[in-house]
């Protein structure tokens, strides 16, 4: 993606002004595809300008603030800003409807590509294949998004070229939304290259498309479609990522590796199967920089380890869902503080395990002290964003498996499932000794397999912008944040950290499951109809 993604300015030029018109104004521009997508550079730039978008989305305020809305941490000031990071905004916050334009601007750049991509039949079949599968797997994801966040939304497949057109769209049902979203997936996964020839993860592959087909149906599954014949079809598509000999994903065997080699900006096939591209460090000609591990990483000053914002700290929930030698807690939960002076990573230890404390550490899975990339920039960084690790497969596929089977638990789904356990506890790594030592056995009741599947989650992927999803498709979502509340009433944190406790009350108003339709579409699209609650 590197060698084609530098097009993007070009592709900007041509694209930025075929948003969809109705999300950003009455009046649209003069279209016109003459002269345009006529080389496979131009359809390389199409596409480019349509993965452009995904950086839209992930390397901003998704890090810190909105995409965090769930029971593992909060957003991390000493106040408490309305927002929908702390559950007290209403239909006109910028936060919702730039996400949502942001995503329909997507979609409309991969509806355009989708019906020039033709133009030019003398350009090979195979590359015009690729990039009609790579859009139509971006398209399947920005709707899934949306459908995700807002629930029904407007479903628009063709590329308006007319204001009048798409002025005044009613809401599609979620079950269409995520039906359609299949079917752009199932139509990309014959098209895009196998991951073993794109060799990294920045670009739409085999393995990206069936992972995120796995995804989708276990949403399709959970709450609130509660289609429950898609647990098979997820166990399915998990399989074929799992089984792919040419791929051979395997799990990374240091589990803090896989968030290093984003700041070196190095790929791992084996671990990460398709992550949201950035690089540079504003110096060069084709930056394209985002926040990620200033936004969301430990705060700091120290221009050598590189500025962090600190924008997002923990629970204590979270922290002691991770047992004292699992490797993950301490890389995904600060035990330190930066130091704002002196060598590249200079930092001093945390020493109190006390549970009021807890809540002022911060999220760091994301560390610029490893970036190579030299100088820093002071708040954009090089590093990418995961959005579907080889973790999940096996975790997705284990939760497919035993809901598919009427909650059986089959040995594959526990193999699956100790796997992932073995990694954080440092049992894939050559030295290991009595690998097993963490294991679930086969023997375990159903219920407590459920409920240590559903932590295992959690604790592998805090801060990825899963965890609030996961929770709402299993229908636990308010009940998990009243937890928090719950937790915080006995210990009673120290007087700073009150403002969090406020964040999670807030949070469990039922609305709360679903954003807001943005108060600008409400204006100027007569058919649409707002979310209950709002």
């Amino acid at each position: 993606m590197r060698e084609s993604i530098k097009y993007i300015l070009a592709a900007l030029i041509c694209t930025s002004a075929l948003s969809c018109k109705k999300f950003l104004e009455k009046t649209p521009y003069d279209l016109s595809p003459v002269g345009y997508y006529e080389t496979e550079k131009e359809l390389t730039a199409g596409i480019a300008g349509v993965y452009d978008r995904l950086a839209g989305i992930y390397g901003s305020v998704w890090l810190y603030r909105l995409g965090l809305e769930a029971d593992e941490g909060y957003y991390a000031r000493n106040n408490l800003p309305q927002g929908p990071q702390n559950f007290n905004f209403s239909a006109s916050h910028n936060d919702v409807a730039v996400i949502w334009r942001t995503l329909y601007e997507g979609i409309f750049r991969a509806n355009f590509l989708l019906e020039n991509i033709d133009k030019n039949t003398s350009i090979n079949e195979d590359f015009r294949n690729r990039i009609r599968g790579e859009a139509y797997a971006l398209r399947a994801h920005f709707y899934f998004m949306l459908v995700q966040q807002f629930g029904g939304v407007p479903l628009i497949l063709q590329a308006t070229k007319d204001s009048n057109e798409n002025m005044d769209i009613p809401r599609t049902s979620a079950k269409e939304i995520y039906d359609q979203v299949l079917i752009d997936f199932k139509a990309a996964e014959s098209l895009v290259a196998d991951i073993s020839s794109v060799k990294h993860g920045g670009r739409i592959t085999k393995s990206a498309v069936r992972g995120m087909l796995a995804r989708v149906c276990l949403y399709m599954a959970g709450e609130p479609l509660k289609d429950v014949a898609k647990y098979a079809e997820a166990k399915e598509w998990a399989a074929k990522v799992i089984d792919d000999v040419s791929a051979a994903h395997k799990l990374n065997p240091d589990f803090t590796e896989v968030f290093k080699n984003y700041a070196r900006d190095q790929y791992d096939i084996g671990e990460s199967i398709w992550e949201v591209e950035f690089w540079g460090n504003r110096t060069d000609t084709y930056t394209e920089t985002g926040f990620v591990g200033f936004a969301n990483g430990p705060i700091t000053s120290n221009a050598l380890t590189g500025n962090g914002f600190g924008g997002v700290k923990v629970t204590a929930k979270l922290y002691f869902k991770y047992l004292p030698d699992d490797e993950r807690r301490d890389w995904t939960i600060a035990n330190f503080t930066y130091v704002n002076s002196g060598p590249e990573g200079n930092k001093n230890m945390l020493t109190s395990t006390a549970e009021g404390a807890i809540y002022n550490r911060e999220a760091a899975k994301w560390r610029r002290e490893f970036e190579t990339l030299k100088p820093k920039a002071t708040g954009q960084t090089p590093q990418n964003f995961p959005l579907l690790r080889f973790s999940d497969i096996l975790l997705m596929y284990a939760e497919a498996d035993f809901y598919a089977s009427n909650k059986t638990v089959t040995a594959t789904a526990i193999e699956y499932l100790n796997q992932v356990r073995r990694r954080a506890h440092g049992k894939l790594k050559p030295e290991a000794e009595n690998v097993a030592e963490h294991d679930i056995s086969l023997q375990i009741d159903a219920s407590e397999f459920e409920t240590t599947l559903r932590d295992e989650r959690m604790r592998e992927f805090a801060f990825e912008q899963l965890r609030k999803f996961d929770l709402i498709r299993w229908g636990t979502f308010l009940l998990e944040m009243r937890s928090v509340v719950d937790r915080m009433n006995v210990v009673n944190p120290n007087a700073a950290n009150l403002y969090a406790k406020e964040r999670f009350v807030n949070a469990q108003d039922e609305k709360h499951l679903l954003w807001p339709i943005p108060s600008i579409e409400m204006t100027m699209n007569k058919a649409m109809v707002q979310n209950p609650g709002w």
